[in-house]
């Protein structure tokens, strides 16, 4: 639920279509957004996630998923260190962290970290100023660390089908999703790949 893409007086409604559509997890981003904006974002996001038994993670702000209860938190490479964010948002808090390589894959797995975001695999304008990882590292990262990888950047109902073979088990998808004529439909899609490579 990236705020540069969806409105915010749009959230619930989009919220409710990407659970309609089966997404497993939601994280909320808001990039140069105002804290207090954030929190008001995330209580109301929250509100449709746990009717739904779907973790909600925020993005940069552990303060904000300590205020509205929020299941996770995720932060990047420059933000606080895991064992900070551990202090904020207390032991029973996911935290995932964005990597950008697999030695920065292996350094959060060291760190603690209970999932990582990997990529971008490909271009994308939510992350313009990251050089795309590409398709082959996503088997070696798989090998190289025992918590969940989440593969991001670029990828959409096109080449989900690539993404999945070159080994990934986990993806976000954003703007092809939030831009998405219908989100519902779309977010099924994705899920039917999933689960088919799942079974193969």
């Amino acid at each position: 639920m990236d705020l540069g893409y969806v409105d915010s007086l749009e959230i619930k409604k989009v919220a409710k279509q990407m659970v309609d559509g089966g997404v497993d997890l939601i994280q909320l981003r808001a990039k140069a957004h105002p804290s207090a904006e954030i929190a008001t974002a995330a209580a109301e996001l929250h509100c449709i996630t746990v009717e739904r038994d779907v973790p909600l993670i925020i993005n940069d702000h552990p303060e904000i998923v300590r205020i509205v209860s929020a299941e996770g938190v995720h932060v990047g490479q420059d933000d606080l260190a895991i064992s900070e964010v551990r202090e904020i948002v207390g032991p029973d808090c996911m935290v995932g962290k964005s990597t950008h390589s697999v030695d920065q894959a292996i350094r959060a797995f060291y760190e603690g970290a209970d999932y990582i975001g990997f990529g971008p695999i490909f271009a994308t304008p939510t992350k313009p100023d990251y050089r795309p990882i590409g398709l082959d590292e996503i088997r070696r990262v798989h090998e190289a660390i025992r918590i969940p990888v989440f593969c991001i950047g670029g990828i959409k109902l096109d080449n989900l089908p690539e993404v999945l073979e070159a080994g990934a088990r986990r993806i976000v998808i954003v703007s092809g999703l939030l831009q998405a004529a219908d989100i519902a439909s779309y977010a099924r899609s994705a899920k039917e790949f999933l689960n088919r490579k799942s079974k193969s």
